[in-house]
C-alpha cells in the first residue's frame, strides 16, 4: 500500500546542499548557454519527509504557471542534473520539480532496502502530495530509465497525471535491453543470477558503473567521464536488490492495456546505450494516444543542441495537442 501523501516539501536544511555538492556544475558546459544552470538561478531546493526517508527536492517555484512538471531521472543521475531540460522554451514557464530518488543525489539510501516499486510508490506520493497542493495538472518528463518510471506512474495515476514525456521506454525484462544497459553484454546473461541472491546480500552495494554500462550516458566522452566519475551519481553504489528489482520488475500495465495519459516518446536517434528500436519495441505496443519525435544526432542523455531543439519542438507541438499548457 502507498504512504499517506507527505508535505509538498520544507525548506528546513535537512543535509548538505548543491550549494555544498557542486560537481553538477561541471555538466552545465555541455549544455547550450541558455539552459545552463548556475549557482545564482538554480532551482530552490527542498527536503520532503517519506516512509522515513528525507527526499531532496528541486523547486523552481512559479504559483502563476498553469501546469507542473515532474522531472524523474533514472539509475545513475539525480533531479539536479536535469535541470537544464527545466529551461527548454517549451517547458521554462512551468513550475519545475525534480526529487533525488532514495539512493541517488543527496536522499540517501533508507534504512530497509530500496526496490524500483519503491521509487513508483514515492513518486506516487510526490504526486499526489502535489496534487492535495493545488489541482494544477502534471506532466512528468522521464530522462533515460526515469521514462520507464514515468510510464509505470502514470499507468497507476488514476487521472493525478495529464501527460508523459520519455526519453526512454527500453524494458529491462528482455535480454536484448539487459545486454545493452550491462557494463559488459556478457554480463546480461547473469541478470537472472541476481534473484539468487540471499536475502542478507540484497542490500550489498557495488559501484553503480560495475553493473551499468554508465560509460554509454553520453556521446561525449568527456560528459560521460564525469558522470561515471560522479560520487551521488553513475559513481555512486548500488545495491544489488534495487538493482535485481530493476530488472525483473514487470510494466506495472501491459502497453496493450495503457490506459494513461497521452505519451511522448522523444528518443535520442544516436543513443548509444538503449538504441530506439529497444524503446519503440514498446511503445509501438502502447494504446491510447501517442507521439514520437526523433531527437536528430543526441546521445542517451541529450546535450546537443540539434537533439534539444528537436526535443523543445516536439514537447510544445505535444503540450499544444493534448492542451496541456
Amino acid at each position: 500500500m502507498p504512504s499517506a501523501p507527505s508535505t509538498p516539501g520544507s525548506a528546513t536544511v535537512v543535509g548538505p546542499g548543491y550549494r555544498d555538492q557542486q560537481y553538477w556544475l561541471r555538466y552545465q558546459d555541455f549544455f547550450p548557454g541558455a539552459l545552463r544552470v548556475t549557482a545564482e538561478n538554480a532551482p530552490a531546493e527542498q527536503w520532503w519527509p517519506w516512509r522515513g526517508t528525507a527526499v531532496h527536492l528541486d523547486r523552481v517555484a512559479r504559483p502563476r504557471a498553469p501546469t507542473k512538471l515532474i522531472a524523474l531521472h533514472g539509475v545513475g543521475t539525480y533531479g539536479r542534473m536535469l535541470a537544464p531540460y527545466g529551461r527548454l522554451p517549451s517547458l521554462a514557464d512551468f513550475e519545475f520539480i525534480a526529487p533525488d530518488l532514495p539512493g541517488f543525489g543527496l536522499t540517501g539510501a533508507s534504512r530497509r532496502a530500496i526496490t524500483y516499486r519503491d521509487w513508483v510508490s514515492c513518486v506516487l506520493d510526490l504526486v499526489e502530495a502535489e496534487r492535495s497542493r493545488d489541482e494544477r495538472p502534471i506532466v512528468l518528463l522521464g530522462i533515460s530509465t526515469g521514462g520507464r518510471l514515468a510510464y509505470d506512474v502514470a499507468a497507476q495515476a488514476g487521472g493525478a497525471v495529464a501527460g508523459v514525456i520519455a526519453t526512454c521506454l527500453a524494458d529491462p525484462q528482455r535480454d536484448d535491453v539487459r545486454r545493452r544497459l550491462a557494463a559488459r553484454p556478457e554480463m546480461a546473461q547473469w541478470a537472472g543470477l541476481l534473484t539468487l541472491v540471499p536475502k542478507p546480500l540484497a542490500a550489498a552495494r557495488v559501484p553503480v558503473h560495475w553493473l551499468t554500462n554508465i560509460a554509454a550516458a553520453s556521446n561525449h566522452g568527456q560528459f560521460a567521464n564525469l558522470v561515471w566519475a560522479d560520487e551521488i551519481g553513475g559513481g555512486s553504489w548500488l545495491a544489488l536488490g534495487f538493482a535485481r528489482s530493476c530488472l525483473a520488475t514487470p510494466p506495472a500495465v501491459a502497453p496493450e492495456d495503457y490506459a494513461g495519459p497521452p505519451l511522448l516518446l522523444a528518443h535520442p536517434d544516436d543513443d548509444r546505450w538503449t538504441p530506439l528500436l529497444l524503446s519503440r519495441q514498446f511503445f509501438d505496443r502502447i494504446a491510447g494516444p501517442t507521439r514520437f519525435a526523433p531527437l536528430s544526432g543526441a546521445g542517451h542523455l541529450p546535450v546537443e543542441e540539434s537533439g534539444l531543439a528537436d526535443l523543445d519542438r516536439a514537447v510544445r507541438d505535444f503540450l499544444d495537442e493534448f492542451g496541456l499548457q
